[in-house]
């Protein structure tokens, strides 16, 4: 993407725009694979990233270790758009898209800083898990609470039933 950096910040800017939070990561050359361009699984460390970004601005009692309540992917879906290549650098926008009772659908857009442009979408469905009792529990009030606020910034759609 050729212009001034003022430019390309622009334009990041407004592809991320109704996103709670955005994670900056580097395409590295291993990233690629046998093809040139970034290998599909890279996209889902990177969304892991974004994902674990998302649930730090979000605070609660929930918590990323394994006693307790802590947060489980149950579904990861993910829509390449364009290919990318080393050297760029990724923006991942990150949203809360619905809310249920024992699940959040987080919504990610992956943009390319080189072409100024999306080069994927992707949505993952968190799951509040209770890991001494090995099942889905219901979202506590706290993280729901951070959940709809993360919801008024970027404009979601609250659900019940999940």
């Amino acid at each position: 993407m050729g212009g001034d950096e003022a430019g390309v910040e622009d334009v990041l800017q407004g592809l991320l725009r109704g996103y709670h939070t955005v994670t900056r990561l580097p395409v590295q050359w291993g990233d690629q694979d046998a093809f040139g361009h970034v290998n599909n699984v890279v996209y889902f460390r990177w969304l892991e990233s974004a994902r674990i970004d998302l649930l730090a601005a979000c605070p609660s009692g929930v918590g990323m270790t394994n006693a307790g309540l802590g947060p489980i992917v149950a579904s990861l879906t993910c829509d390449y758009r364009r290919q990318l290549r080393f050297p760029d650098e990724v923006s991942v926008g990150s949203r809360v898209g619905k809310l249920g009772n024992t699940s959040v659908e987080l919504e990610h857009v992956v943009v390319s800083r080189m072409q100024g442009q999306v080069v994927a979408t992707a949505r993952c469905v968190v799951v509040v898990f209770n890991y001494q009792l090995q099942r889905p529990t219901r979202i506590p009030d706290d993280l729901r609470l951070a959940f709809e606020r993360s919801m008024a910034i970027a404009g979601g759609v609250v659900e019940s039933g999940t």
